[in-house]
């Protein structure tokens, strides 16, 4: 495996995307943050903490599963989500650790909808690694890390989970 952002990149990367959420959407004004399940969370709140930080406001933020709405071998019928506020009307910046196919986005999309009715929803991702099958295209990005479709995978680790900050790109074997 080879690391291709340590914990100050993503820091960095994380502050840049929290300023540009802001420009975008003229402040803070009816948005939410919403984390997919479960690395994309702890990114978004780290979004969240950052605009606070900024803002001296209150964000909603809240962390959403998936896998009841995927349309793969990945999907569960257990919804772990923790959304307690309303998503009609608000702009909702949904958070994700890796966009690849877009096959999730477009799955927390539908997640997103089937909650309330969203004046907008907008992609924020901490890597963006290009092969999409889907017309899905991120409002935000940490990084593009053009990679293999089939020879490489992505790995982002959080120190939340894995114990530390960093992405990692790393080859699959050919046997």
């Amino acid at each position: 495996m080879i690391k291709i952002l340590d914990e100050s990149d993503i820091r960095r990367s994380l502050i840049r995307i929290s300023h540009e959420i802001l420009e975008k959407n003229k402040g803070t004004q009816d948005l939410v943050i919403v984390g997919i399940l479960t690395r994309g969370y702890y990114l978004a709140k780290r979004l969240v903490e950052n605009i606070e930080f900024f803002e001296k406001v209150k964000i909603p933020y809240g962390s959403l599963d998936v896998g009841p709405f995927r349309d793969d071998a990945k999907k569960s019928i257990d919804d772990r989500s923790d959304i307690s506020f309303d998503l009609n009307n608000k702009k909702v910046i949904l958070v994700d650790d890796v966009l690849f196919t877009g096959r999730t986005v477009r799955a927390a999309m539908d997640a997103i909808t089937n909650r309330g009715r969203p004046s907008s929803i907008q992609l924020a991702v901490l890597v963006d690694r290009g092969h999409r099958e889907l017309p899905i295209r991120p409002d935000y990005v940490g990084k593009n890390i053009p990679s293999s479709k089939y020879k490489e995978v992505i790995k982002v680790k959080v120190y939340e989970i894995d114990g530390e900050d960093a992405v990692y790109i790393q080859k699959i074997r050919e046997d």
